[in-house]
């Protein structure tokens, strides 16, 4: 199927670093002693808590369950103990509830799962996908159950294969490893939403992963290598021309529903297999760590035993990623625990980072240029400082999607970023 490419003007061209993992065979983290289990690693409510201290659980069992409709499943990720219920940052540095679970010695049991589903119709889907606790594995969390029933009219579905940030691989390595699981995985979330028109979007920087597709019957498309390709606005728009509104608008609002690759993968697990999702494939990666991997990580699992894994955090790192570089989260430390939505961990040096040194604003207007939004970060970033906030939701933080072209492009290495977060958690705070 010949399809129309709608390019984006905006946007940057970091260099991508892929080739430290775009090789490498997804491997399977052995087994750890203690999970650190989060009841909020979604969008919506955290879970609520259905386990108590020094109850048995096995892997696949649910431990906390869904509060309302935007929320999610949690499920134990190994055979164990609940050793307690903490208070424990998240790689934001917020406090909130976890789990805490001794791993068994012997994990040869046989874990939980669902009846698989054959022949399911799109109502069995639907309810799958939300028992399972499936939520957006781009980064977002957002509830799939939600995302695939949605309350407006749509014709097609978009599948982010494009994974246009540095370093991360994990989307790729499914296609590549998994595609058949994937293709199934697209199929059923197109029968759920009810379309016929699937397209999936591949930058093409990732050559092997698109040819995998051309024999499935989608529509594959061929995308520019630039970020934030992958970006959902960004995506729709390329492979569409249909833009979503400011102000709010949602992709349904132009007949659009967009799913990771990751998520169609969950998706088939969960219905073929009857798999709950308490596990993904992460990339760990950069010149601070000596061994790249693409792997198997169960939820819950420490940060400081990924890293011990792959050989150690080494001394030249100078900072911690958790996501990709442009727009993940800079970790205070190696003690968090992974969570569903989790893509990444890298180690940065120096040299990766280059000049960090900030300066006033030069007026260059470069972080307008590259907007993929056509926002003015730099007045954010002002009004920010100046702690008036209304002047920063005027100049368009809360329809920023936190790309982080504008700090990469930023000749001063102003925060801009830092500041739009700031300004939007400021109106979160306020509407509480």
């Amino acid at each position: 199927m010949e399809l129309k490419q709608f390019r984006f003007t905006k946007g940057v061209h970091p260099k991508d670093n892929k080739s430290l993992t775009s090789n490498s065979s997804i491997q399977v983290m052995p087994p750890c002693t203690d999970y650190y289990v989060a009841l909020s690693q979604h969008i919506g409510a955290p879970a609520v808590c259905i386990v108590e201290v020094g109850d048995c659980v096995i892997a696949g069992q649910m431990v906390a369950s869904a509060k309302g409709k935007i929320s999610a499943n949690i499920f134990s990720p190994v055979f164990g103990k609940i050793d307690g219920i903490v208070k424990r940052k998240n790689n934001s540095g917020i406090v909130g509830d976890y789990i805490h679970i001794k791993a068994d010695a012997d994990q040869s049991g046989q874990p939980f799962t669902f009846p698989p589903l054959v022949n399911p119709t799109r109502e069995d889907i639907i309810k799958r996908v939300e028992d399972a606790g499936i939520v957006g594995l781009g980064g977002a969390g957002f509830s799939s159950a939600v995302k695939i029933s949605p309350n407006k009219p749509v014709d097609t579905l978009i599948i982010n294969a494009a994974e246009c940030e540095p370093y991360l691989n994990c989307d790729n390595r499914l296609i590549l490893e998994h595609t058949d699981q994937v293709a199934e995985g697209i199929k059923l979330l197109a029968q759920a939403l009810g379309v016929n028109r699937v397209i999936i979007g591949i930058e093409d920087n990732k050559i092997d992963a698109y040819h995998k597709f051309t024999d499935y019957g989608f529509a594959v498309m061929l995308l520019k290598t630039r970020y934030p390709q992958g970006a959902e606005k960004v995506l729709i728009y390329s492979c569409t021309g249909r833009r979503v509104p400011n102000k709010g608008g949602l992709p349904m609002d132009v007949g659009v529903v967009v799913n990771n690759v990751a998520t169609a993968y969950a998706t088939w697990d969960a219905i073929a297999n009857g798999n709950p999702l308490y596990k993904r494939v992460l990339t760990v990666s950069g010149k601070g760590i000596p061994n790249d991997e693409n792997l198997w990580v169960l939820n819950g699992t420490l940060h400081h035993d990924i890293f011990t894994f792959c050989g150690g955090i080494q001394p030249d790192t100078v900072k911690i990623v958790s996501g990709g570089p442009m727009m993940g989260v800079a970790l205070a430390d190696d003690s968090g625990a992974t969570v569903k939505a989790e893509s990444g961990l890298l180690c940065l040096t120096a040299e990766e980072l280059g000049d960090a040194n900030t300066t006033n604003c030069l007026n260059c207007g470069k972080c307008a240029e590259v907007c993929p939004m056509h926002l003015m970060p730099m007045y954010i970033d002002l009004y920010t400082l100046a702690d008036d906030t209304e002047n920063a939701v005027k100049y368009g933080a809360m329809d920023c999607f936190e790309c982080g072209c504008c700090a990469y492009i930023c000749p001063a290495k102003r925060h801009l970023l830092q500041s739009i977060r700031l300004t939007k958690k400021r109106v979160r705070e306020a509407k509480k």
